[in-house]
């Protein structure tokens, strides 16, 4: 008979970007770049996603980990996946395969770690009420019966500290810093922490576009850098346009259409995806030579992993202007570092 207080799984309380930092009353720590994950091992361990569905099964080198969280006790938490000291979050999707003898060889290969970063419940007690405050404190002390493949993310009150860690730990894989209020309770489903999230601009060269599912005006851009050599590679899309916009921009892009404009050795949009489903993914490729400057948030690789936002065109700049030379790759402590950071 479980020793939890309430039902599992639970929807995770979430957080809402913001950009002016508060300042009294509120603790900072590292935003992981994972799989939001709650975690039990009441009935046999359990370890439960975003939208409640089991990881484990995706994660089984993590079941032995899980299964020393203590009876009566529920851990909020992510799972990531470290490569070469820094989070790989293009690893961690790949986790996610149907095929079992798949996911065995990549649990050899590419591992999962776990990280707690809040306290739900312990020894039977819920603490969902309890101020962060201590429910920090009692997750530190239930830290140190973990396994020691648990990570306990680092916590500071301090705002300067605070600041110097969004810029310190992005090389590792953070992509951003969480707040949380020293008095605040967990709230299941909303978005009562802050987070804050670098922004970075980049010139991008329009490559295609994909029609809105109304049929009659644009629903995103296609966009591409080039690469080393010469190539027209696909980066990501832009869709924040308004309704009118959209039209325009489509009578606009329609006149430019074209037979290619990505090249052929790189991942073309629209390219099968476990993530995709069957969501109509088709495009029109059109000349390159359009030019617009863009904001984003996070790379994966050599992708946006976001949608970007659109900032202004930029008729004035050469579209072989816009290479993979515009993006800033930073630099500082890798992922062990984190964890010895004051």
């Amino acid at each position: 008979m479980s020793d939890i207080p309430f039902g599992l799984p639970i929807v995770p309380m979430e957080a809402k970007v913001r950009t002016k930092w508060p300042t009294d009353g509120w603790a900072f720590e590292p935003k992981w770049d994972g799989f939001r994950a709650i975690a039990a091992s009441d009935d046999g361990p359990r370890l439960d996603s975003r939208k409640q569905r089991p990881l484990l099964r995706y994660f089984p080198e993590l079941e032995d980990i899980v299964a020393t969280v203590p009876a009566g006790t529920v851990v909020d938490g992510e799972v990531v996946v470290v490569d070469r000291d820094a989070l790989a979050f293009d690893m961690l999707q790949q986790r996610i395969h149907p095929a079992e003898s798949r996911i065995t060889k990549l649990a050899e290969e590419s591992p999962g770690t776990l990280i707690a970063f809040d306290l739900l419940a312990h020894d039977g007690e819920d603490l969902r009420g309890r101020p962060f405050t201590e429910r920090r404190q009692r997750l530190e002390e239930v830290a140190t019966t973990l396994h020691r493949a648990w990570r306990l993310t680092p916590s500071t009150t301090d705002l300067d500290t605070a600041k110097r860690w969004f810029e310190d730990f992005e090389a590792a894989g953070c992509d951003g810093i969480v707040g949380k209020a020293l008095d605040g309770v967990y709230v299941e489903g909303k978005r009562e922490m802050l987070k804050f999230k670098h922004r970075r601009s980049v010139d991008c060269v329009v490559g295609g576009y994909r029609i809105h599912k109304d049929g009659d005006k644009i629903g995103s851009l296609l966009l591409g850098l080039y690469a080393d050599n010469g190539s027209l590679a696909f980066i990501g899309h832009c869709s924040g346009f308004s309704n009118h916009d959209r039209v325009e921009l489509l009578d606009r892009f329609s006149q430019l259409k074209d037979d290619e404009s990505f090249g052929d050795d790189v991942r073309a949009p629209g390219a099968p995806s476990r993530w995709t489903g069957d969501k109509d993914l088709s495009w029109v490729p059109v000349k390159p030579g359009v030019v617009v400057e863009i904001s984003y948030d996070q790379l994966t690789g050599n992708r946006f992993r976001h949608a970007t936002r659109f900032e202004r065109w930029r008729p004035d700049k050469d579209p072989e202007d816009c290479t993979f030379a515009q993006l800033d790759r930073p630099t500082g402590p890798g992922f062990t570092d984190l964890f010895q950071a004051p």
